[in-house]
């Protein structure tokens, strides 16, 4: 039998303990992986670029019967007062008109219209700022920060992209350096000086949220946290180097104020439209006459793609130089010029940096297959006005009907008109129909990539179709043809 001794073990026990404890007190402690960085220290920043910053004011003239003082909130008046903002379309006290032939117009005054912020670009006085802040403007009021005021002169602004350019007379003035956005990183600290409701050379700052954020067709907006106002637009965002990265140019708001979410003009597309601006006084763009829509996952397998990218071709302005060129409603846009299109968005940005004239090379994915073709760029445009609607000539069809459509063959007459070779027409559409975007008026080509003659021709189509799968369709409306995608079952 074996027998313990529990005394020596228990001695044993205490003894390793001790020794543990001993070893744990004497070991260095480890040291922490994170590491604490220091905040940014933004005065220098503020002296050096603060001097470039410069308030806008416009004014207008107006009749003073037409001044609307009568509908504004007294306390909102009160406020405006206290801080001493220009108040919208109301004159600062009464005034009396001037007579004839003292400079203004008879029963005209100007009026305070809007408060805004620019910066210096040259030290000859050239100021960039949103076209917003001086658009409709009568007169423009430059303040620099030695409280010096100029009349400003409006060179050029272009609303597209909200740049303007204004000059004033004045020499050796402190101008901005301009930086490199593609160096700008997401998570990195910026600085925005301007004029929120009117409260001159105020800084705020913030982090980049986001880079090629898409909220219009010709920019791709840096995003950021930095407390942007009303009256902050046309001022520089800057980076830690004291370089300006972009113009602040909108807020994401539901109250009016800084929610938080404030989007910047990237400086380098900015340079481009004031270049334009200061030579012409206008921007020329290039376009092609598509209408285009991000590619999706079903669109991509419906047409045997593969992974979604490129823009899709909604539609092709008859006539245009897309329509040319050969390209068709459904064809998915993946090459501009050699250069792959990665997003819908990127399509109008390199073909509105195009000359008007180039010819450029366009590669479209087509029915499985690639396709080179050649556009010649022409200048943006007015749009054309749509066709007539085409004769209705009613005919059953229980296929479209589960569609939600009613349709129609087309005469002779109307295909002559539209120079189309078959076609059904659409005289009323609901259900899946409506949600894909048809509409009374418009006439199917095609579906699942088969052209439709008749309507006897849609229902032969139609009844061969896998009903669990999405069905592309082409269509003509107006001078358009376009293309969309029917779901049997949503």
């Amino acid at each position: 039998m074996i027998r313990f001794n529990f005394k020596a073990l228990s001695a044993c026990a205490l003894s390793t303990a001790l020794a543990a404890t001993v070893s744990t007190v004497l070991l260095p402690m480890t040291p922490a992986v994170a590491q604490v960085r220091v905040l940014p220290d933004f005065t220098d920043l503020v002296e050096q670029v603060g001097p470039s910053v410069v308030n806008i004011r416009t004014l207008e003239k107006v009749s003073p019967r037409s001044a609307p003082g009568g509908q504004f909130d007294p306390d909102m008046l009160e406020f405006f007062r206290r801080f001493g903002l220009p108040i919208p379309n109301i004159p600062n006290g009464p005034r009396q008109s001037p007579p004839p032939g003292h400079g203004q117009q008879p029963n005209q005054e100007e009026q305070p219209r809007g408060v805004g912020s620019g910066f210096i670009l040259t030290s000859d006085g050239m100021i960039m700022t949103n076209a917003h802040v001086v658009d409709g403007a009568d007169e423009v009021i430059v303040t620099l920060t030695d409280k010096r005021e100029f009349k400003a002169k409006i060179i050029g602004a272009d609303k597209r992209s909200d740049v303007a350019v204004v000059k004033i007379e004045a020499a050796g003035l402190p101008a901005v350096k301009v930086g490199d956005v593609s160096r700008l990183k997401v998570g990195e600290w910026v600085m925005a000086i301007g004029s929120p409701f009117g409260l001159e050379n105020s800084v705020t700052a913030g982090i980049v949220s986001a880079k090629q954020r898409d909220t219009g067709d010709y920019l791709p907006f840096i995003q950021t946290d930095v407390a942007i106002n009303p009256g902050n637009s046309g001022g520089p965002l800057i980076n830690m180097r004291g370089e300006v990265v972009g113009i602040n140019s909108q807020i994401y708001s539901r109250s009016g104020g800084s929610m938080g979410i404030s989007f910047s003009i990237p400086m380098d597309e900015a340079v481009r439209v004031s270049e334009q601006l200061r030579a012409t006084g206008r921007v020329t763009r290039g376009r092609i006459g598509v209408q285009i829509e991000q590619v999706t996952k079903e669109v991509a397998e419906t047409n045997g793609l593969g992974t979604p990218y490129g823009a899709l071709v909604r539609g092709v302005e008859t006539g245009g130089p897309a329509d040319k060129a050969g390209v068709e409603a459904g064809d998915i846009i993946i090459k501009f010029d050699g250069k792959k299109v990665e997003k819908s968005s990127d399509l109008p940005r390199m073909v509105g940096g195009t000359k008007p004239g180039v010819k450029s090379n366009l590669t479209v994915f087509r029915r499985g297959a690639s396709k080179d073709l050649t556009v010649t760029i022409a200048e943006i445009e007015a749009e054309k006005t749509a066709a007539k609607t085409p004769e209705k000539t009613p005919k059953e069809s229980k296929m479209a009907q589960a569609m939600g459509l009613e349709l129609s063959d087309l005469t002779d007459a109307v295909k002559k008109e539209l120079k189309i070779k078959g076609g059904v027409q659409v005289n009323a559409a609901s259900g899946a129909a409506a949600r894909a975007g048809l509409r009374q008026g418009d006439v199917i080509l095609s579906v699942a990539n088969v052209a439709v003659a008749s309507v006897a021709g849609f229902e032969k189509i139609v009844a061969d179709l896998d009903k669990s799968k999405p069905v592309n369709i082409l269509y003509r409306r107006g001078d358009w043809a376009q293309y969309t995608v029917i779901r049997f079952n949503p």
